[in-house]
């Protein structure tokens, strides 16, 4: 099974990140900053940032317990959302985040970020994330994702507040 590694972790969080959400995203994270890669997953996560290039630092240790990097870029389980942003707010570290569009309208997101400055990417396509079963095997493309995510970003000084991507 891959592994979020949280106390609470609910198996149907497996959804794997393809490596074309982070080449979607490349050129808006820092080449000079550690990225945390908080949530381990299968790991490919990190080794597709570590091949575009980048810095990463990614165990398998509670996300609630420890703290590593300049800036997290991830893809958290998303029944977890809430303590996530919460956990992130507190952290006060600049983040990319990959949650499903309908959060933007979550009572706690709106309570958390009031008084910040979110800015998010929209992508063009619905990303598609990599399925798993419980020994951590790739499921048949037929499980594809059934709503759409943006990337969050908090801290990140992007040029604009919204940015679609190509």
């Amino acid at each position: 099974m891959a592994s979020f590694h949280t106390k609470t972790f609910i198996k149907h969080d497996d959804y794997m990140t393809p490596k074309h959400a982070w080449e979607n995203i490349q050129q808006f994270i820092p080449r000079d900053k550690v990225i945390w890669e908080a949530f381990i997953g299968d790991g490919n996560s990190s080794k597709f940032l570590n091949d575009l290039g980048f810095d990463v630092i990614c165990k398998d240790e509670d996300f609630f317990e420890v703290n590593y990097g300049d800036i997290i870029v991830t893809n958290p389980p998303f029944s977890k959302k809430k303590e996530v942003f919460t956990r992130l707010k507190e952290l006060g570290k600049p983040f990319i985040i990959i949650c499903p569009q309908a959060m933007i309208n979550a009572k706690y997101f709106m309570n958390l970020f009031e008084n910040e400055s979110i800015q998010i990417m929209i992508p063009r396509r619905r990303i598609n994330f990599i399925k798993t079963d419980d020994e951590g095997n790739v499921l048949p493309t037929e499980n594809k994702c059934n709503f759409d995510c943006f990337y969050y970003c908090w801290k990140m000084n992007l040029e604009k507040d919204i940015i679609f991507l190509e």
